[in-house]
């Protein structure tokens, strides 16, 4: 994936290697990039000029150089500001589920009219590994929900919009952090598996309403059943006093 630069190139060449990667998603935040010298060799340039490179980089907040583990992708720097003022702030579950049908329900038929062939299979292979998690026994709830919250991600990611892309991950680590999966409640991992491939099959027909129309079914639904954990949770609360 990385292009030797002809000689004479600079650091500024380097450093947008760097940048074109993680604007095309072939690295994500919390990817470590190839180490120095390594880099270097792939590149066809000298160690300094790497240095030179990471190192603009490292001041725009673009990645994070840890000592001794080497040098990795940031968070961008809209999702950071956002996962600050989110955390400054109390959100009820409802809300949070009401910003997830503003982002994914639209995400879903841009995705659809956008016919990406990469990321619609993208799409397919994250679903084929939920449906084979679903099936082991017994079910690592964990791994569900990540396959869960990476099935989501790459519809926005479909959609064509960063932005999106980022405001929706930072919602789901603030959902996933206020209370354990939804896909616990029995029968819920079967529901969101047919919803789930509703989805899919309105992105791959192309048909945007439909694609809107299983989004809007879905999120319904995972409030709904976060709605009801809730007060059970609260129920059990009073039970116990």
């Amino acid at each position: 994936m990385w292009e030797r630069l002809s000689p004479g190139s600079v650091a500024d060449q380097v450093e947008r290697q760097i940048t074109q990667a993680i604007d095309s998603g072939r690295y994500a935040p919390g990817d470590r990039l190839p180490p120095e010298r390594e880099f270097a060799e792939l590149l066809g340039v000298s160690r300094p000029t790497v240095r030179e490179a990471i190192g603009a980089l490292k001041a725009r907040g673009v990645v994070r150089v840890l000592h001794g583990r080497g040098v990795f992708i940031a968070e961008p720097e809209t999702a950071r500001e956002l996962r600050e003022a989110l955390a400054t702030q109390r959100h009820s579950i409802s809300e949070l589920f009401a910003m997830r049908e503003v982002l994914e329900v639209p995400a879903a038929g841009w995705a659809a009219e956008r016919q990406d062939p990469a990321a619609l299979q993208r799409i397919s292979d994250v679903l084929r590994s939920m449906q084979k998690a679903a099936e082991e026994v017994p079910r690592d709830f964990d791994r569900l929900q990540q396959l869960d919250a990476a099935f989501h991600l790459a519809i926005v990611e479909a959609a064509g919009n960063k932005f999106l892309q980022q405001t929706l991950g930072v919602l789901q680590d603030i959902l996933h952090e206020g209370m354990q999966t939804t896909l616990m409640v029995p029968g819920r991992v079967e529901k969101a598996r047919e919803d789930h491939q509703r989805i899919l099959d309105a992105l791959l027909a192309g048909d945007p309403e439909a694609a809107r129309q299983a989004a809007l079914h879905h999120v319904h639904a995972a409030r709904a059943t976060a709605m009801q954990r809730l007060a059970e949770r609260a129920e059990d609360d009073r039970g116990g006093r």
